[in-house]
């Protein structure tokens, strides 16, 4: 068994990585930390785990040595104690954006400071499994993925590997998000009055997972606008583009089936009829999924690429798990084969 701490556990990433994990067949959750809620059960934060554990949380300076730590902190913290965390565990993922960019330039570029270790940066690798699955494979340090950065690689990566759309023009991803983006600790705009049946464009501009489409997908000419709407979980990505030069369908979906045939948490979501016709996150709660879709207008040449997650599965927690996998020689989908809800 791969014996597993979770550090910042009482937060909605934390969470969901404590559900996966405890019905994991190879892993033992062996701590969970919290500094606020430090002896406490767990399943009094997340009452979803009622009667599947009776791990209490604990305090950070408690933390014990074991084989894999993952890192649920808010941004900045893991930078700050990275040697400390690699002193208990020899291999580490962590979910925040500390170490989401190789070059520290570029991070104090997009993250408004130097960051506080940035001889770390190159150590870590991203984790995105399906831009770089060989290289977690053989990974010590994984980063997390940003939820939003996720549905937008994912929805343009066919179409960047095939070389098919016109890079000197601009491309324009939308992409609209869930209230638990915003983490557990509430703020002004996610009080319920203020937050309650929104369509709030809050980062129409300059949003920092840009720069991890940038450097997933080399694709420099991305622009990244997002929307908070009326969903607690969920993300979607309508990417506007222009194709290098007029195709056929049957080339989009031969791009897009060279892309994900082999890949276990993409479908290709277009259909002739029905409501789901396209990716629709709302389907997706609960599970590790991403939908990916396509629309196509042949008088213009614009590309309308899609993509739908569930922010905190995929978009996080569930991503982690299938890096957890890869670096322990385990097939990628153990422990993440829950199918999402229908109704929610």
């Amino acid at each position: 068994m791969i014996r597993v701490s979770i550090v910042g556990a009482s937060g909605y990433v934390g969470g969901e990585l404590l559900r996966l994990l405890i019905q994991h067949p190879g892993v033992k959750i062996v701590q969970a930390t919290s500094e606020r809620r430090a002896g406490q059960y767990v399943a009094g934060t997340h009452p979803n785990l009622r009667g599947h554990t009776e791990l209490r949380f604990s305090p950070l300076s408690s933390l014990q040595p074991c084989d894999l730590l993952i890192l649920a902190l808010p941004h900045g913290h893991a930078a700050k104690q990275i040697e400390h965390f690699a002193s208990l565990a020899p291999r580490i993922i962590d979910c925040s954006a500390d170490f989401r960019l190789g070059d520290p330039e570029i991070y104090a570029r997009w993250y408004g400071a130097e960051h506080a270790q940035p001889e770390w940066l190159s150590r870590f690798v991203y984790g995105l499994p399906e831009t770089n699955r060989a290289a977690i494979e053989q990974a010590h340090y994984v980063s997390g993925v940003g939820c939003n950065a996720t549905a937008v690689n994912l929805a343009l990566l066919p179409l960047v590997r095939a070389g098919l759309l016109d890079q000197e023009r601009p491309v324009i991803a939308e992409v609209k998000v869930g209230s638990s983006e915003g983490g557990d600790e509430p703020n002004e705009g996610s009080h319920h009055p203020e937050r309650s049946h929104v369509v709030r464009s809050y980062a129409p501009v300059g949003h920092r997972h840009t720069a991890e489409v940038q450097q997933a997908l080399g694709l420099q000419n991305i622009h990244l606008s997002i929307t908070a709407v009326e969903l607690v979980r969920g993300a979607l990505a309508t990417c506007h583009g222009w194709l290098r030069e007029p195709l056929a369908e049957r080339e989009l979906w031969r791009a897009y089936r060279n892309a994900y045939s082999a890949e276990p948490f993409v479908r290709i979501v277009k259909e002739r009829s029905g409501v789901y016709r396209l990716p629709e996150p709302k389907i997706l709660a609960g599970s590790n999924f991403a939908d990916v879709g396509w629309a196509m207008d042949e008088q213009t040449g614009r590309i309308v690429a899609i993509a739908a997650l569930d922010n905190l599965q995929k978009g996080a927690a569930g991503t982690a798990v299938q890096c957890l996998n890869l670096m322990h020689g385990l097939p990628e989908s153990t422990g993440l084969g829950a199918i999402g809800l229908h109704p929610v």
